[in-house]
């Protein structure tokens, strides 16, 4: 490991971008999606003890694994809890006993244990041409983009002031943009008293075990689809955010490591967590800081911040959900700009590739929904097919055609 990726080699002065980068990303997940867990948690019926349970397991979960995996990789592997999966969960807990869906959650979490020993999933991550790897992350990424403007409609002040001073301090002190914009953000809502801390209480969250019972109608309707929409729509576009930001870990050891963890938490009410896509590409890019090897700071810093959520129960994330709607998808979008972009360019570098990854970018902003499976799995299955279509054989046909050529010429070789 070179020193470049030492502790001793990080100065003080290196901190700020990183660390506010990862704290971004924890405002974002919060702010943006946590609702759908206390969706979740009141279609179940769950009581305010479970639902605190489940707050803690995730946020402990999320916070301890990416804090082991940045440190030991020195990458910065931002984990999250599988927001598709919440999603899925607001209607399968309406008609799964609770008990049955925690055995559900364990199931699934063993076979990402298995995945991720397996190796296999890195196998089919290396495949993915990185033309097609880049347009699927910038049409994933678009929305948020989007999102950053379309907030001069509800909130124009609001929007309009974290836009033109991002717009400005990009200008006069580029590295500090998406730093001001936070600050910035924050001062004016607290100055509009837009952000409610008043009743604000640290209370200590309290872990209940749930007994997991398994059933197979749980198997089927819970574990099978919460493994396979957490593979397709965080795995897979969150190995691509790492991957076109030049970061080479492999896949296998976060898979590993996220199933172990996720197992552990089960039985506490985590339903799935994973290596982040969105709030990750917050951390990985340039806007975190201008040398790479110092981006793993955001994963520590994200791990910490989750874990302190954690330690306080429902009390903290009830704050990040308390921001305006506004605040978080324009910050959001603002501190995503930089890695749609560069993702849009690197799409288009390659002509071979250009037309499949056009395609897989237009594929994936228009967020297909079939089969309960979301646009990032078909956005990369669209591009894959189309590039196969365009340049006459997949990247492991070529590979193979090779070993063919080099196969028969090696006969020849030795009668020479």
């Amino acid at each position: 490991m070179s020193s470049d990726h030492s502790p001793s080699s990080v100065h003080w002065g290196d901190l700020t971008h990183p660390i506010v980068a990862g704290l971004i990303s924890v405002i974002v997940n919060y702010g943006g999606t946590f609702i759908l867990v206390f969706q979740a948690a009141k279609v179940a019926g769950l009581s305010p003890e479970l639902t605190a349970s489940w707050v803690w397991s995730i946020s402990i979960g999320v916070g301890v694994t990416g804090l082991i995996l940045s440190w030991l990789t020195r990458e910065p592997i931002i984990t999250a809890w599988s927001t598709p999966a919440a999603a899925f969960l607001v209607t399968a807990l309406a008609t799964t006993p609770y008990a049955e869906a925690v055995g559900a959650y364990i199931v699934s979490a063993v076979a990402f244990v298995v995945l991720g020993l397996s190796g296999y999933f890195e196998r089919v991550i290396r495949l993915i041409p990185p033309g097609v790897a880049a347009g699927l992350l910038a049409g994933i990424l678009l929305h948020f983009g989007i999102q950053a403007f379309g907030g001069m409609s509800v909130d124009p002040v609001l929007a309009g002031l974290l836009i033109v001073t991002y717009v400005v301090l990009k200008r006069v002190m580029a590295r500090y943009a998406v730093v001001g914009i936070l600050v910035v953000g924050l001062v004016f809502l607290l100055i509009q008293q837009r952000v409610d801390m008043t009743g604000l209480e640290l209370k200590l969250a309290a872990p209940v075990f749930t007994m997991p019972e398994f059933s197979l109608n749980a198997m089927l309707s819970v574990a099978l689809p919460l493994f396979l929409i957490t593979l397709t729509g965080q795995y897979m576009p969150g190995m691509l955010v790492l991957r076109n930001d030049g970061f080479k870990t492999s896949a296998n050891p976060i898979v590993t490591v996220t199933g172990l963890g996720s197992l552990l938490m089960a039985p506490f009410g985590s339903h799935a967590f994973n290596i982040a896509a969105i709030t990750a590409a917050i951390a990985t890019g340039r806007e975190a800081h201008e040398d790479p090897s110092k981006r793993w700071i955001a994963g520590i810093a994200a791990g910490v911040c989750y874990i302190l959520v954690g330690v306080f129960g429902v009390t903290l994330a009830t704050v990040f959900m308390a921001f305006p709607a506004t605040f978080i998808t324009t910050l959001a979008g603002l501190a995503l700009l930089g890695t749609i972009g560069g993702s849009l360019a690197s799409a288009m570098t390659d002509a071979k590739a250009r037309e499949a990854s056009l395609i897989t970018f237009l594929a994936a902003a228009s967020n297909i929904m079939m089969f309960g499976i979301g646009g990032a799995f078909w956005g990369l299955l669209i591009g894959m097919l189309c590039y196969a279509v365009l340049n006459g054989e997949l990247p492991w046909q070529r590979a193979r055609g090779k070993a063919i050529g080099i196969s028969a010429v090696e006969p020849a070789i030795r009668k020479g």
